[in-house]
């Protein structure tokens, strides 16, 4: 069933989205569209059934888990398909009323970069390493507009300064690699409008950023699109940016649209289980501790082998004999589509689920020891320098950070890509030798000890990676990776330890028979429970979580914060967690430190610092970090700073965050401020505070 034109203009100032259809014809309309992988192992039903509209103006938003057909939808409509392996077996791709999967390759090739572009994910990888910026976003303007070299030229300053880079004509003879993950974003963009397309596709396109960053890009996007008409594709799994931009939201699970409408309607009152599910397992600034997350249980099924009927069937704890029938997509008020037998009982049989969720907040008491100490720590990296070409220069990655951990608590580390947060945790397991300063462990320096001494040490500090996949080791099974600090550390006698690595599978929620497999095998967040499991393995009490759920999909990170908690109130286990994602960092952290090129500006207990911030940089990120309810989001106050962070070879005189900020006179660049008491354990680094 087509979903209603009923589609949403966001009016500056306004928090509702207009449900009147749009007067114009939809620049997009996907129907029915199936999309099949054919691989050795059999057909991978990609995208199947999907049918939606776009219309000039309107962002509509794409969401879901990894692998339920977002991006091979997009891709399909590029027609950006591996020729070899996949195929669009039924449906319609219409644009401005004419079919693209009718177009021969020519034809397609003028389209594809003149009325549809698309921005991908990672910039880098995207952006030709050795070909300069001004090339780049020539390129499509010379074969797609006709334009001369000159008249190229101008356009493409024009544009960057449209996204908001300065000092455009210099940075037209630069490589991708001499600007920051945010300038390469804005470039993308840049290329994507180059040639005025009617219809813009981003794919992830603010992952990768920071959130100050994102908030730029995003408002940027949104703005071009409201002003020049530019229909626009999001997809993402970030919900508080669906909730703060788009008109319009279809949710995808397993290849199959689940849920479409309104934002308002969508995100105020969830009509299918798997979108309810993924709103409660999501984070949110405006909550604290108090209520655990809900969670998806299970994986998403593998496509090769779909289950009969509704697919999300398994994964549903209120299904029926009913579900093993495939629901229809139909309207259950106006504008808004749900794929559920049972969409009437829904939201009572949530609300009483509900109540299990009730929660305590984890307290640390407040005589527990100090486990951790770090007095005046640096941490400084010689770049450059050489015969012929001078002293080398230092970048200052961790500048006189003071820090306390106590044991039991979480302490939450945030801030900016670049602002020196790993590297502290780097310094804290003794991965990196400080500069200067101490870092005390049960009061025993680590800087001091020898590399043999650190070996017991080990024992008590562990890290669990961003990574799950490159931090395991794809040669050995999971027994092996979990047994091998068991058998590195004496912990247990030889024949006891595959027990012990039994019992641990199951304390992070996998079976013991998972033991016998390798990495590969595993999905993105059994692997991340494996890398916790082996964290565990030589019972520690210090755990660095560096970006520990960044790399989860939604239902999945609600999954491993739940297990983290549960671990850490049943072990008492002590957490320096590293994260970008202040919404992550507010659930999880008891206090919360927020660092800024190299140094500690403002730290205070989460509660307090989340609810009434008192720097300049940390009301800056919580402004720019949204919230995944529409109502709440589109009338809040937008603080959005500009810049980006400055390179931590030249920094800033006196206080590092002066340049961007709105507060900043004279005498901040005089001084480093120092950390002032401004409530009890509340700590800012700023004179106007």
């Amino acid at each position: 069933m087509q979903h209603s034109p009923a589609g949403g203009v966001v009016t500056a100032g306004r928090t509702d989205v207009e449900s009147a259809a749009p007067s114009s014809a939809p620049v997009l309309e996907i129907d029915n569209l199936h999309v099949h992988f054919i691989t050795s192992h059999g057909t991978v039903r990609a995208v199947e059934g999907v049918t939606y509209s776009v219309y000039p103006g309107e962002m509509v938003a794409i969401v879901g888990e990894s692998g339920s057909g977002k991006s091979v939808s997009a891709l399909a409509i590029m027609r950006l398909l591996p020729p070899q392996s996949s195929r669009i077996v039924a449906g319609s791709i219409k644009f401005e009323g004419k079919s693209l999967l009718d177009l021969d390759d020519e034809s397609m090739r003028q389209v594809r970069g003149r009325s549809i572009s698309m921005i991908f994910q990672e910039p880098m990888t995207s952006l030709n390493p050795v070909l300069t910026i001004g090339l780049q976003i020539k390129e499509p303007l010379l074969i797609h507009m006709g334009m001369t070299e000159a008249e190229a030229n101008d356009r493409a300053i024009e544009l960057l300064t449209l996204v908001g880079i300065t000092d455009p004509a210099n940075r037209l003879v630069q490589y991708p690699h001499q600007l920051s993950g945010g300038m390469r974003q804005r470039v993308m963009i840049a290329i994507g409008l180059a040639c005025n397309p009617k219809l813009l596709i981003a794919d992830e396109p603010t992952t990768a950023l920071d959130v100050t960053i994102q908030a730029q890009i995003l408002e940027l996007m949104k703005d071009l699109s409201r002003r020049l008409g530019i229909a626009v594709i999001i997809i993402t799994h970030n919900l508080g940016i669906v909730a703060r931009y788009a008109d319009r939201v279809n949710v995808m699970y397993a290849a199959r649209i689940v849920e479409g409408g309104t934002a308002e309607r969508v995100f105020g009152r969830p009509l299918h289980p798997y979108a309810r599910g993924l709103l409660s397992a999501v984070p949110r600034l405006d909550r604290g501790r108090a209520v655990k997350l809900a969670t998806i249980d299970g994986s998403p099924p593998n496509l090769l082998n779909p289950p009969e009927g509704c697919r999300f069937r398994p994964r549903c704890r209120y299904a029926i004999d009913e579900c093993m029938q495939v629901p229809a997509f139909r309207e259950i008020e106006e504008g808004h589509f749900a794929a559920c037998h049972r969409t009437p009982e829904i939201e009572k049989l949530a609300d009483d689920d509900a109540k299990r969720l009730e929660g305590q907040a984890g307290l640390v008491a407040d005589d527990a020891s100090v486990v951790l100490d770090i007095k005046g720590a640096s941490k400084f990296f010689p770049v450059g320098g050489g015969f012929l070409r001078g002293p080398a220069k230092l970048v200052r990655a961790v500048n006189d950070v003071s820090l306390t951990v106590r044991k039991g608590e979480t302490l939450g580390l945030v801030g900016e890509s670049g602002c020196g947060k790993s590297t502290l945790g780097r310094l804290v397991l003794r991965l990196e030798d400080p500069t200067a300063g101490e870092i005390l462990f049960d009061g025993v320096d680590l800087a001091q000890m020898k590399r043999s001494e650190m070996i017991a040490i080990r024992k008590k500090m562990q890290v669990i990676f961003q990574d799950p996949y490159s931090s395991l080791n794809p040669r050995m099974t999971v027994g092996q990776i979990i047994g091998e600090p068991m058998y590195v550390h004496s912990i247990l006698p030889n024949d006891k330890i595959d027990d012990r690595v039994s019992e641990l599978l199951q304390l992070v929620g996998l079976f013991p028979y998972m033991a016998l497999r390798y990495p590969h095998e595993l999905s993105g967040g059994q692997r991340q429970r494996v890398g916790i499991a082996r964290a565990l393995a030589v019972n520690p009490e210090v755990i660095v979580c560096d970006e520990a759920v960044s790399a989860l999909d939604v239902s999945i990170q609600g999954q491993v914060i739940n297990l983290l908690e549960d671990l850490q109130h049943k072990l008492g286990l002590t957490y320096l967690f590293i994260a970008h994602d202040l919404a992550v960092v507010r659930h999880i952290s008891t206090r919360v430190a927020v660092m800024y090129l190299g140094r500690i500006v403002e730290l205070a207990d989460s509660a307090d610092l989340f609810a009434d911030p008192k720097h300049p940089y940390t009301q800056a990120l919580l402004a720019a970090a949204p919230i995944p309810d529409p109502v709440i989001e589109r009338s809040r106050p937008r603080k959005i700073i500009t810049g980006e962070l400055p390179s931590p070879l030249n920094p800033p005189s006196g206080c590092v965050f002066h340049p961007r900020c709105p507060l900043a006179t004279e005498d901040c660049k005089k001084a480093v401020p120092a950390q002032r008491e401004l409530g009890p354990g509340h700590m800012v680094a700023c004179i106007h505070a």
